[in-house]
């Protein structure tokens, strides 16, 4: 091979590469979507729930007393949330936060925001 050749070799590959890094760049964020969480049995289902910004979390009680959603780390304390009441939040911030039940400090689950 020759030295031109495989100057022009790499030179193809690189702006190939700079190419799809670009196209990567420009796609569109993902449409935000709606997750439910079930809480009931006195846990939160999932356990472990990935997002992203924007998206909508709805976290629903089907037990028969209240509970909260409360995660200082990732800012959001849904309050009381009744039997049959429900709680939406958005996040705004990547990362992962785990979060409780202000009633009862055994429910526990992880909220990732990628």
């Amino acid at each position: 091979m020759t030295r031109a050749f495989t100057s022009a070799v790499v030179l193809a590959a690189l702006l190939s590469l700079s190419g799809a890094a670009r196209a990567a760049a420009d796609a569109p964020a993902p449409k935000p979507v709606t997750h439910t969480v079930t809480i009931e049995g006195t846990s939160f289902s999932p356990a472990t729930l990935t997002v992203h910004p924007g998206d909508t979390i709805v976290w629903v009680n089907k037990d028969f007393f209240p509970h909260t959603a409360t995660s200082k780390a990732a800012g959001f304390d849904s309050g009381t949330i009744a039997a049959d009441k429900s709680w939406k939040f958005k996040p705004v911030k990547k990362g992962t936060f785990e979060y409780a039940c202000n009633f009862h400090p055994t429910m526990k689950a992880t909220l990732v925001v990628k």
